[in-house]
């Protein structure tokens, strides 16, 4: 199934790892597990990591800095990313070879190779999967980055995706002996700050007439809060969730940077990856996220998240009235 993949892996010499921007734990997780993975086996080839970092997320793995040079006749792996306008550093269009590993419902094709399959919780168990199927060694480093993948992406193993499959994958990562306690006191043992900030964003929220949560954060208080971007937008979206009554959830972040405003949509029970995908995003059927122009195009697909639990499932379109939600 993978041999086309493997094949390839043989034929390059450097191979340079891509992902989407503002990595997640499976992004940044999948990205240096392969990285490690293939290092330890291929000690010969050149592997690099590429893309923007996380400060929270950093103790997963480094990323390498390296000059555009090293792209000319390149084998370029793109991992976690559905979209092509999702991809961190642009500069995985100049490689020789591009394949693309993801586990998010699809839109688009790129690359010479796709492998996709939505079976898998997390891009890290597919890679772990991808590397256990061509007996490939997985050492601790790369396993602890995969598994860390795993843990983040399946909620520490409670979301719906999670099936038999991602125990036996877990299970085998941890026959290379790292610490579970270790990952998970970097990933859920939090500084004060942002146990005090999670406090204020719980008091923040609004609904809408049908009980969608939502909190909207502007540029001037994401300066206010001291934190990065990531901490805001997808650190605090589940303040919303394990809420009885609310089904729908949404976290709109105004990123100056980038000159957009991040849209990270969850719900217990409606695809809300159809409207994710309506603004340019996607991800999967229950967690979904999309960068939207503006706080008015915010309101618009709040507009259509309040309208989908109003008719349901079957009937919803997205012929919405006017915003008013403020």
């Amino acid at each position: 199934m993978y041999s086309k993949m493997f094949e390839e892996i043989q034929k390059y010499e450097r191979i340079i790892i891509h992902r989407h921007f503002r990595p997640d734990g499976d992004a940044l997780g999948s990205q240096i597990g392969l990285k490690e993975a293939l290092k330890f086996n291929y000690p010969n080839k050149e592997i690099y990591a590429v893309g923007d970092s996380s400060e929270r997320l950093g103790f997963i793995g480094e990323l390498d800095i390296i000059d555009d040079s090293l792209y000319k006749d390149a084998l370029v792996f793109v991992l976690d990313t559905p979209e092509e306008s999702m991809i961190s550093d642009e500069r995985y269009k100049t490689g020789k070879t591009l394949i693309k590993i993801d586990h998010h419902i699809q839109r688009n094709s790129y690359g010479d190779i796709e492998i996709i399959d939505t079976s898998y919780e997390s891009c890290a168990s597919l890679v772990a999967n991808i590397l256990i199927s061509g007996n490939l060694k997985i050492n601790t480093v790369s396993a602890k980055a995969l598994f860390t993948g795993i843990v983040t992406d399946s909620g520490r193993f409670r979301y719906d995706s999670v099936t038999p499959k991602t125990f036996i994958i877990a299970s085998k990562l941890l026959e290379t002996n790292f610490s579970m306690a270790d990952i998970y006191s970097k990933l859920y043992v939090e500084d004060i700050k942002i146990v005090k900030l999670r406090s204020l964003f719980t008091l923040k929220f609004k609904t809408t007439k049908n009980n969608v949560a939502y909190i909207m954060t502007t540029k001037e208080e994401v300066k206010e809060h001291d934190v990065d971007i990531f901490t805001i937008s997808r650190g605090m979206v589940n303040t919303m969730s394990g809420i009885k009554g609310i089904d729908i959830w949404v976290n709109f972040t105004e990123d100056e940077a980038n000159n957009v405003v991040i849209a990270e949509i969850r719900s217990s029970k409606y695809n809300i990856n159809q409207i994710a995908t309506k603004y340019g995003g996607g991800g999967h059927l229950l967690a979904s996220g999309a960068s939207l122009k503006s706080f008015d195009e915010a309101r618009s697909m709040l507009e259509d998240l309040d309208r989908l639990i109003e008719v349901g499932i079957d009937e919803w379109n997205f012929s919405a009235k006017t915003s008013n939600f403020r």
